[in-house]
């Protein structure tokens, strides 16, 4: 198949969290099984390797004429191309220090229409793909994609079979804006019925009501937008449940325990020396009493609402009375960030925490840690679970979404489990799982390490997920 993947967000170019990962992931997967992909994101800044194709476009958006440039770059079988526009070229990807930009809907409205001219403009190995492809749009950035397909091309019989799939990695950002800004938006009034919610234009729903079909991150949340996870949305999704897919994302070779340049020591399921190392230095790096016997706790994670952020809270107190260490990685709301520096200070031989980011310090709390703290309040798929399963550091996860799926939780009778989802998104219900976990660690160790090795032996590459991509896209032609 020919697929062009179009997203506000492409790893290692440009990210902000799960979207980019997964839209730099996802590509090299299907590449990898053979087919034409083009990836289609903006060009933030100038992008070494990435060269200009010479194609040009012009489009009538809010009042005005815009060109865009289209620059190349071929990386592990994937066409990248980037839509290069002065509106993109700023500190941030969607605002910076002053706020969100105000120009948001036509940047992203400008990335639809010109990521829909790609396959036919830019040039590439046999040819430009021409119109007989599938799109492959990304959250509320892209709901404007299938409204221009069905506007603009194919009612002048353009594009006649080419389906666009939506993807809805988090439901909960909608991009929505006044009704009066789809004037500027160069389309049909006829359209507008689809962008309406509540009488403001929802990009969102927009996607939602006019793709092909629609595909979300994990089975359990596919169910949960149709309930109660839709922001206001759930009736749509219910609508359209029978074109509504859950497939579960995946994790890229560079979270692997036995080849990660970012860690001191390497390691397997089969050989876990290497993990004890891996803890040991990450006490010393961040001057934590270096003690093998005392479980480390890690968290890396967005410090927001949805993530929890106010179970691990509540739970702390009870936590570092016991015998234990807590890492905590992230940045977000102030009242968070407060807490994870005031917690540091009231416990310097227990906890220790960094407000900010750094991808090696993240690869290496995975891998030093013993059990990773998850309790989000809802979770697409999420990624962290993942990495640490694959790290051999057992995840405790509030059962829903992604989590759910991922995470069974331990069962002595049969071996089988991986860590620990509580269902009852309480401080009491998480302390229970804690002190499950607790009481496993330190009085069952070969069950321990039942629960480590089975979660670094679950399949979480991106291959099989991709083989249900192609049966997705698949699926599109034969409906």
């Amino acid at each position: 198949m020919d697929i062009v993947q179009v997203s506000a967000e492409l790893a290692p170019w440009s990210k902000t969290g799960g979207l980019g990962d997964v839209c730099g992931a996802l590509p090299k997967a299907l590449a990898a099984r053979g087919h034409r992909v083009m990836a289609v994101a903006p060009r933030y800044k100038a992008y070494e390797g990435a060269w200009d194709t010479g194609a040009r476009a012009q489009f009538h958006l809010f009042g005005s004429r815009h060109e865009v440039a289209y620059f190349h770059l071929l990386r592990d079988g994937v066409h990248h191309v980037f839509v290069d526009h002065v509106s993109y070229r700023r500190p941030g990807i969607y605002g910076d220090d002053n706020g969100v930009y105000g120009d948001n809907l036509f940047r992203f409205a400008l990335l639809c229409r010109a990521a829909l001219e790609a396959p036919l403009r830019v040039p590439l190995d046999g040819g430009p793909m021409g119109e007989a492809c599938v799109f492959h749009a990304n959250d509320w950035h892209t709901g404007l994609l299938p409204v221009y397909l069905e506007g603009l091309y194919r009612s002048v019989g353009r594009f006649p079979r080419a389906p666009c799939v939506h993807a809805i990695h988090n439901a909960g950002h909608h991009g929505a804006f006044d009704a009066h800004h789809f004037a500027g938006l160069d389309v049909s009034t006829r359209w507008w019925p689809a962008c309406d919610m509540d009488g403001r234009l929802n990009c969102l729903k927009a996607g939602i009501t006019l793709a092909a079909k629609l595909v979300t991150v994990s089975p359990t949340y596919a169910r949960q937008l149709c309930i109660d996870h839709g922001h206001g949305l759930e009736g749509l999704f219910a609508h359209r449940a029978r074109d509504l897919w859950g497939i579960l994302n995946g994790i890229g070779p560079e979270w692997d325990p036995a080849t990660d340049r970012h860690l001191p020591a390497h390691f397997s399921a089969d050989d876990l020396s290497g993990k004890a190392a891996c803890k040991a230095a990450l006490q010393r790096e961040l001057g934590l009493p270096v003690r093998p016997e005392v479980p480390l706790f890690g968290v890396v994670a967005r410090l927001d609402h949805q993530k929890g952020i106010e179970l691990i809270m509540g739970a702390a107190p009870w936590l570092l009375r016991q015998d234990v260490q807590l890492v905590v990685l992230g940045s977000g709301g102030a009242q968070y960030e407060d807490w994870v520096r005031r917690m540091a200070r009231e416990f310097p031989n227990r906890a220790r925490g960094w407000v900010g980011f750094s991808e090696p310090l993240a690869h290496r709390i995975e891998a030093g840690a013993d059990l990773f703290l998850m309790p989000s309040r809802f979770e697409p798929c999420g990624l962290n679970q993942l990495y640490s399963m694959r790290y051999g550091t057992v995840p405790i996860v509030h059962a829903t979404g992604g989590l759910v799926d991922t995470v069974p939780t331990w069962d002595p009778a049969s071996g089988q489990g991986t860590g620990w989802a509580f269902p009852d998104f309480s401080v009491d219900g998480f302390i229970q799982a804690i002190g499950w976990a607790l009481h496993t660690f330190h009085g069952h160790k070969d069950a321990w390490r039942q629960i480590q090795q089975n979660g670094m032996r679950r399949d979480s590459g991106w291959d099989r997920a991709a083989a249900l991509y192609e049966r997705l896209y698949a699926s599109c032609f034969s409906a």
